[in-house]
Parts: structure tokens; sequence; C-alpha cells
């Protein structure tokens, strides 16, 4: 996968690219948005708890479909208060590192449930674990 970050426009706002590029031959996985819903079905009401949780969410995901986090592609987060953009970005970097996928972020007015504060869906992508077809 190849970062973009065309020299004539402004450079990323905060910790994405601009654009990946993904060879033909890879395998796509598409990852329902998640929420910081524990496995016992438990919501903290804390927006950093739910956040950890969303993340932790969506590595099992990718491990079950044998991926890692550095497999992302893209990401699209909603929060429902701007005044947690500062902690999420923190809670982001624990699990990206240094990866920096294609990235939106949206304030909304709200989520399917009024308890939850934040959702992420993701796109992961990486070289085919078998041949393509023809």
């Amino acid at each position: 996968m190849e970062a973009i970050n065309p020299p004539d426009m402004a450079g990323p706002l905060g910790h994405y690219t601009q654009g990946i590029l993904v060879p033909w031959e890879h395998d796509w996985l598409c990852i329902s948005g998640q929420v910081g819903v524990s496995p016992d079905g438990i919501v903290p009401d804390r927006f950093d708890e739910q956040a950890r949780l969303c993340w932790e969410n969506i590595g099992a995901v990718l491990r079950a479909a044998g991926m890692g986090f550095e497999h992302l592609v893209k990401t699209t987060v909603f929060l429902t208060d701007a005044a947690d953009l500062p902690t999420f970005g923190p809670v982001r970097t624990t699990f990206l590192g240094t990866h920096k996928p294609a990235s939106t972020l949206l304030i909304v007015k709200g989520l399917a449930r009024p308890e939850w504060k934040v959702e992420v869906e993701a796109i992961a992508a990486r070289p085919a674990s078998r041949p393509a077809s023809q």
C-alpha cells in the first residue's frame, strides 16, 4: 500500500493520510461501525473508555480476519461531542501507533443509542491470501 499526500495541497491536518493506494490483488475487509461496548455488553459512561473499546473491537475483527491495525486503509469516526476530540486522538494513537490510514471524522447529533458517544467504521486490506481468480 502506498500513502498519497499530494504536494500541491495542504498536508494532513491530523494523524491520517490523504489517500492510500492499494494494489488490486489484495483481500479487503469492511468493518461495520464499532461502538464502545465491552464483550459482556456493558457501555462505560466515560468517553475515553468507549473510545478504547471501539478500537479493541476493531482489533478483534481484524484479528479474526488474520489482519492487524497496520492493514487499515480507511477509518470513519463519528463523535457526538466535539469536546471529546482531544481525548480521541491519543486513544487512537495507542492502537495505530505511527500508521496513518485515510480518515474522516464527523461530529454528529447522535448515534443509534443515546449512551454511545463514539463509533468507528473501517476498511482494511492485505496482500491476497489466495490466488486471484482468472
